[in-house]
């Protein structure tokens, strides 16, 4: 056994450096969009009355995992989340645009939710890994993604749809007023699980090629 002073048993205790939000291989990121289109699916279409819409988190982590491939990764979330819609209104009994929701504000989601995925892009270059900045990173940029989304999506919604009769600056500010708290706590839950995971699986990534470096020793 080497002898515990020695300089190549302290380097092998010596924790190798903070994983950081690197490109996963590329088969890793599309199991993480194949979770994330799964997610916005069963919760978009609210096939169970206790869970709430996952879409704003999902684009918020979807920026973090694959910035990369926005090219593609963006729109195909967004195709999944209209397709959502449309399956879901069409199996009420009427057709798409005629919904109350469907108006010229739709499009308006595109922003809203480039607004997210930019969050997670920007918290991606910030990472730290497992320290306390990259937590701080968080709770700085989730707010701020979150409140432009909502900013653009219930603006637009209210001033553009035809389902407010007499809007107002002071009805709007109410309506705003209303709402933005329930859509900041549910994106905060879900973004809050992902961090979790994430932190996990940084975790047990760290552990493994160190008990390996300290086995090789041994």
């Amino acid at each position: 056994m080497p002898d515990p002073q020695s300089r190549a048993y302290n380097e092998v205790l010596t924790p190798p450096p903070m994983w950081t939000a690197m490109p996963a291989p590329f088969r890793h990121q599309i199991a993480i969009l194949s979770t994330l289109v799964l997610v916005m699916i069963l919760t978009r279409t609210h096939h169970f009355a206790a869970i709430t819409d996952a879409s704003w988190a999902v684009f918020f982590v979807a920026g973090f995992y694959l910035r990369a491939h926005w090219r593609w990764a963006f729109p195909l979330l967004i195709a999944v989340a209209v397709a959502v819609d449309w399956y879901v209104i069409q199996r009420s009994g009427i057709t798409l645009w005629s919904h109350y929701c469907m108006s010229p504000a739709y499009w308006c989601l595109l922003p809203a939710y480039a607004a997210l995925w930019l969050g997670g892009v920007w918290l991606a270059r910030h990472d730290a890994g497992l320290r306390w900045k990259t937590l701080a990173a968080l709770a700085v940029i989730l707010p701020l993604s979150v409140s432009l989304c909502f900013l653009i999506s219930n603006a637009s919604f209210y001033w553009l749809s035809d389902v407010v009769a007499a809007p107002s600056m002071d009805g709007w500010l109410a309506n705003f007023g209303h709402w933005y708290l329930p859509f900041l706590k549910v994106t905060t839950m879900y973004v809050g699980i992902a961090a979790l995971l994430h932190a996990a699986a940084l975790a047990v990534g760290l552990a493994r090629p160190q008990a390996d470096r300290i086995g090789s020793v041994h």
